[in-house]
């Protein structure tokens, strides 16, 4: 069977380096349950020959996919797999590659200290080893986790870092998730016209380099842009369709179920509250279904909002935000335990037991 290297890839369109060995040919498109399958089968060819490497290799993609369907423990015991046959074949980028993978999951589950462990030493594996592309993928991995907490300023100038490293090596899908990275924290302190301007930078390289997943990502971040800075809800609703399709068509399960989110919360800022209640329910459903504590919580934030506009007991309200704010903490979000007590002083039911005078204060305001 031919084998597909990172250097026979054309530069100009997005390539998924986790594919590896055997299923080195297969698209960054390609659904996730059409890579499951062939992981599946070209490791247990692996397997009867004895290659330990191909099993490395082979079982990398087996994690990822069941781990982007939100198989979690079936991704947990296949990146460990992975990670011991690359052991056992001596090869350090394979081992790195494995790694990394265990570092991403851990941070959908919300272990974000175990996240950090594992894709520092993927780092490092990747640099003794000289594979720049995990190492690079591992760095990026590390300042995603420290973005999804809050804590842009520790990760801000790594985010840039790794978007020039993307660009000067032609890297298409690495700089789609730099753009989406950089333009997701500017969305978030109130940078808006700088988000926009990201976010469609990301949506037009991605579709240059037939990035679809990446596309689906960036047309998310237009539609809450466009729905937060300009009230612009047809445009936000109709990106967040085109959005859909994609994610659909590849089986992604995680990014749907954020799409879905975002729809609620589009609705929600229009005043669509019950339209609302019905998309954050629906998120709700799956992220928990996948094991996924983060979308968890921020589904269950946008319920209880929705819910609290359409008349539900204050008293309830405070009890499902007071336990989100001990959910959000344990996590370590802060960027999401803020939006608790935004929450909080938006529908006027705090202060929250156990509310720190911090809390209280913007609460009055």
């Amino acid at each position: 069977m031919a084998r597909v290297t990172q250097q026979d890839r054309p530069t100009d369109k997005a390539f998924a380096p986790e594919y590896q060995g055997a299923l080195g040919s297969l698209s960054v498109n390609s659904s996730l349950t059409e890579v499951l399958a062939k992981g599946v089968e070209e490791l247990r060819a692996a397997e009867r020959a004895g290659q330990q490497g191909e099993m490395a290799r082979c079982g990398l993609a087996v994690a990822e996919a069941c781990r982007r369907l939100g198989r979690i423990e079936e991704a947990d015991a296949a990146w460990k797999a992975s990670y011991r046959a690359a052991r056992s074949a001596q090869d350090t980028g394979a081992m790195a590659w494995a790694l990394w993978s265990g570092g991403t999951l851990a941070r959908q589950r919300g272990s974000l200290a175990l996240a950090y462990r594992l894709l520092r030493l993927a780092a490092e594996l990747g640099e003794r080893g000289g594979d720049v592309v995990v190492r690079g993928y591992s760095l990026a991995g590390l300042a995603e986790t420290g973005r999804i907490q809050g804590d842009y300023q520790a990760v801000g100038e790594l985010h840039e870092q790794l978007l020039a490293e993307a660009r000067r090596r032609g890297e298409a899908r690495h700089t789609v998730w730099a753009l989406e990275g950089i333009a997701q924290m500017h969305r978030n302190t109130g940078s808006y016209d700088k988000a926009l301007a990201l976010f469609e930078e990301a949506a037009e390289t991605a579709g240059r380099a037939d990035d679809r997943r990446g596309r689906a990502w960036a047309l998310r971040g237009i539609a809450d842009v466009v729905s937060v800075r300009d009230g612009d809800v047809d445009r936000a609703l109709a990106l967040l369709g085109e959005a859909e399709s994609l994610c659909r068509e590849m089986k992604l399960s995680s990014a749907l179920a954020y799409n879905h989110k975002m729809r609620g919360n589009v609705r929600y800022r229009a005043g669509q509250y019950a339209q609302a209640r019905d998309d954050y329910a629906l998120a709700l459903a799956e992220f928990e279904e996948m094991n996924e504590p983060r979308g968890t919580a921020l589904s269950r934030l946008g319920l209880t909002k929705a819910l609290a506009r359409l008349g539900r007991n204050p008293a309830e309200t405070v009890v499902d935000l007071a336990g989100l704010r001990e959910t959000l903490d344990r996590i370590g979000l802060r960027h999401a335990r803020d939006m608790v007590d935004r929450a909080t002083a938006e529908l006027g039911v705090g202060p929250l037991p156990g509310s720190s005078p911090r809390a209280e204060e913007a609460m009055t305001r």
